[in-house]
């Protein structure tokens, strides 16, 4: 994508789909995530899928039985954790 394609934001990212994410990244688990945040995976899942829908990046790669962080999803997370 050339750099005259690229937009700032304007507006700031959830602070919900940003608690999500953290949570599902720091236990590689939505259903963890889940009970952490006493949600149901599903909308725990629906979160990550509005924030990766809103930043237009994949954030994990999802398995049968397993979630990693893709690159995009660590440098995420290493400016969403202190």
């Amino acid at each position: 994508m050339p750099a005259s394609d690229y937009r700032l934001r304007t507006r700031p990212l959830s602070a919900g789909h940003l608690r999500a994410f953290e949570a599902v990244a720091r236990n590689l688990n939505f259903r963890a995530a889940a009970e952490e945040l006493a949600l149901t995976q599903s909308a725990v899942s629906r979160q990550i899928q509005a924030l990766e829908d809103e930043i237009g990046v994949t954030l994990f790669l999802r398995h049968t039985r397993a979630v990693e962080l893709t690159g995009a999803g660590s440098s995420l997370l290493s400016a969403v954790v202190p």
